[in-house]
């Protein structure tokens, strides 16, 4: 069965290509949803997908070299079926490339999760083992902290630091959103162990549904992208940064965004040889910024979507600098929508106008990455 599967998904990725001007898009076989995909130092870009009955997913990962259809075989990532949950669209898996290539994968546990925290649903990460035919069994990394939600995140970078963020309450007794914050795991030696979870919030109160993104840009710099609730309606996007390796962080800009009510968003961050660029929603609309290598300053936020139903970007730079962002519109609880995409420049600036295709599975969103002769792709 899981031969089966692995060869149906790569005939999927060859077979259902298709090319708008600069941008290819392929789509995932049915059943899969919510990819995610980051590119290595070798131009590797390596995915990771949920497939399966949505409250009680698995987690796949493939490596496609240089971004292009011949990849390996699909690999099941969590040694426990059903470990993974679909449902809200933002509690899906993550992955980081670190040190020597090892990859790292992070995602909320479902009901059938193993193993489990005292309370509620774990926090797994795994990585993958040195012969790169399979994946350790999944650890939790919930220690302290409780009422996990939203989707956690993983970064890694060339020194062999890896950082697991999630969004959580302190403890049982202060579960509200404006007592909610964000905790870092870190581990100093590729994943092998992880020290306890701290708060790295600069203010508590984090929005309870929505998910975050960490990142570790090319000067070892960790970004943190979540959403904020320090009052209930008060729903700003946030970006933490630290430069000396998760020990501090500090607050680099803060979208604001007056709303009563949870949007179940999620970010993206990506590295590019003159900045980090961030991409999120705020009104419905997906807003992009770039943070200046030279300057660690964020430049002003471009809104690169039209109308006010834009979810879910992702954003995905060449080699030359150029930059794509893709995102979901038209979605909603147990609804698909389409995938709409558009070009930016070196700065994060919209050029042209966005591209529509339909199509987008229930519990889904796109992912963007480019191949190694420029040209971008989109997966969902």
């Amino acid at each position: 069965m899981k031969r089966n599967l692995s060869l149906y998904f790569i005939l999927l990725l060859v077979t259902a290509a298709e090319v708008f001007g600069a941008v290819e898009v392929r789509r995932l076989p049915d059943g899969a949803m919510q990819p995610f995909a980051v590119t290595d130092d070798s131009g590797t870009v390596h995915l990771v997908w949920l497939q399966g009955e949505p409250k009680s997913c698995d987690v796949f990962y493939q490596r496609l070299s240089g971004g292009r259809t011949n990849g390996t075989a699909p690999m099941r990532v969590n040694r426990h079926p059903g470990s993974a949950i679909a449902i809200g669209t933002i509690r899906g898996a993550q992955v980081a490339v670190g040190r020597n290539g090892r990859v790292h994968v992070v995602w909320n546990g479902s009901s059938k999760a193993e193993p489990k925290p005292a309370e509620g649903t774990p926090l797994l990460y795994s990585r993958l083992e040195e012969s790169a035919t399979a994946f350790e069994p999944e650890r939790n990394l919930l220690g302290k902290t409780a009422m996990l939600d939203g989707g956690a995140s993983v970064a890694a970078d060339r020194a062999g630091n890896v950082y697991v963020v999630w969004h959580a309450a302190p403890d049982p007794d202060h579960a509200g959103e404006p007592e909610r914050r964000v905790f870092l795991a870190r581990s100093a030696d590729d994943g092998v162990n992880f020290q306890h979870e701290r708060s790295i919030s600069v203010v508590n109160g984090v929005c309870g549904c929505c998910a975050l993104r960490a990142f570790a840009d090319r000067a070892g710099n960790v970004q943190v992208l979540y959403r904020a609730a320090t009052a209930r309606t008060e729903r700003d996007m946030m970006l933490l940064s630290s430069t000396n390796h998760g020990d501090t962080f500090t607050q680099v800009f803060s979208d604001p965004w007056a709303t009563g009510s949870c949007p179940m968003s999620s970010a993206s961050l990506v590295d590019s040889p003159q900045a980090v660029f961030a991409a999120w929603e705020t009104k419905g609309k997906v807003q992009v910024t770039a943070i200046r290598h030279e300057r660690h300053r964020a430049l002003p936020a471009a809104s690169v979507s039209d109308g006010n139903r834009a979810k879910h970007p992702a954003i995905a730079v060449n080699l030359r600098g150029e930059a794509l962002c893709a995102w979901a519109e038209g979605t909603g609880w147990q609804k698909g929508g389409s995938v709409v995409w558009r070009l930016l420049d070196a700065m994060g600036k919209p050029i042209g106008e966005p591209t529509s295709q339909p199509g987008l599975p229930v519990w889904s969103f796109p992912a963007a990455f480019a191949r190694d002769d420029g040209q971008f792709v989109v997966v969902f």
